[in-house]
């Protein structure tokens, strides 16, 4: 797998809905090396992230498990907990499930994370 590195910007909810208008209106372009995903607070992407998280996407990219059942052995986590886990990083674009074979195939698609965000504000 090569690395890819996801850049995450934090910034407040009513700041990113005012951004998404302006970009609809096409008053805002955003530039190609701004965050692609976005966090409302750095406590909810800790949330996401967080060091047992962490750990989940380090054994997928070590132990290469080929179900979800493989990796609930691996993690020793339920699977309705991890099944939860992996859906909110598919959603943020940090894993990827593959169907393979009537089976679910875990994939981690960034291993490295950026974090940008300021205190003004970023859209007028």
């Amino acid at each position: 797998m090569a690395e890819k590195v996801i850049r995450i910007g934090i910034m407040s909810r009513e700041d990113y809905k005012q951004r998404t208008i302006a970009i609809a209106k096409g008053q805002y372009v955003p530039k190609s090396d701004e965050p692609k995903i976005w966090f409302e607070s750095l406590q909810s992407m800790a949330q996401v992230l967080n060091n047992e998280n962490q750990r989940v996407l380090q054994l997928i990219m070590d132990e290469h498990p080929q179900s979800l059942k493989e990796l609930e052995v691996l993690t020793g986590r339920s699977s309705s907990n991890l099944s939860r886990t992996l859906k909110t990083m598919v959603h943020f674009g940090i894993v990827e499930l593959e169907k393979k074979n009537r089976r679910i195939v875990p994939k981690v698609k960034a291993s490295d994370f950026r974090v940008e965000f300021g205190i003004r504000r970023q859209v007028q």
